[in-house]
């Protein structure tokens, strides 16, 4: 009786993963099933393996029968769970820039740095320029003191 309520589960996870397949073909850009559908088809590969575990453990048997519904139900749960993966990382590829923009928008920061770092060598010159010109005009000021002496 335990098995009962994860069929009804199974067939509404699968209602509603071909609503979601709808959905997926609506969509046209990204040639393969939208989330919904992969979050409905993940949800309907769950609920299957709860009854078939809680049956295993109800029975305190290791009848081959349930130990292998259990893994069945794993496996499709692990499958939909790397379908879903995929999607994301799909998703994420997507949204990262070409290889490309991304050596230009390097290139732009590199020269900006450059720029500050030119400014800045600049700035220590003149004040090292600075600090020469007072140095050489205290040490003739030194030599003309000695030479007095």
């Amino acid at each position: 009786m335990a098995a009962t309520p994860g069929g009804g589960g199974g067939g509404n996870g699968g209602g509603g993963g071909g609503g979601g397949g709808g959905n997926g073909g609506g969509g046209g850009g990204g040639g393969g099933p939208d989330l919904l559908s992969l979050v409905a088809s993940l949800d309907a590969s769950l609920l299957p393996c709860l009854p078939a575990r809680e049956l295993q453990a109800v029975d305190r048997s290791t009848h081959p029968s349930h130990q292998v519904d259990v893994e069945r139900h794993a496996a499709d749960f692990m499958e939909a769970a790397k379908t879903l993966q995929l999607y994301f990382i799909r998703a994420q590829h997507r949204h990262q820039p070409s290889r490309e923009e991304a050596l230009k928008k390097e290139i732009a920061a590199l020269e900006a740095e450059l720029k500050v770092k030119d400014a800045l060598m600049e700035k220590q010159s003149k004040l090292l320029r600075h600090w020469q010109s007072l140095l050489e005009a205290q040490k003739n000021t030194h030599i003309e003191e000695l030479e007095r002496v």
